[in-house]
């Protein structure tokens, strides 16, 4: 199982991005997810999070600004970020609980990082 994040980039203060995670592999569906970001010289926070079955839930400095989605169709899990900050400048890492196609067992693994720059 592979999780690939992809979506950040370089955005005005104000702007928006949308960052994926998508699993590959053998997967029946994604139980959980999560996105985290981490800022220079600071330690990994997490931004959102979601549990199947649950509500979605959110850092306060992103409540209301960032939503955390999954398509179970395309096994991707999406982060939204609207109304970006400076302050959100961060790598975002997304990290998943998978359930295995053979329906036994479950992956929990991190994508790869993914660079946000909020300009002001």
């Amino acid at each position: 199982v592979q999780l690939q994040a992809s979506g950040g980039g370089l955005v005005q203060a104000g702007g928006s991005l949308r960052l994926s995670c998508a699993a590959s592999g053998s997967i029946a569906s994604i139980f959980a997810a999560g996105w985290y970001r981490q800022a220079p010289g600071k330690q990994r926070e997490l931004v959102a999070g979601w549990r199947s079955g649950l509500s979605a839930n959110y850092a306060d400095s992103v409540k209301g600004r960032f939503t955390i989605s999954r398509d179970n169709a395309k096994n991707t899990v999406y982060l939204q970020m609207n109304s970006l900050k400076p302050e959100d400048t961060a790598v975002y890492y997304c990290n998943a609980t998978i359930l295995l196609s053979s329906g036994n067992y479950y992956y929990t693994g991190w994508g790869q990082g993914t660079q946000v720059t909020v300009s002001s």
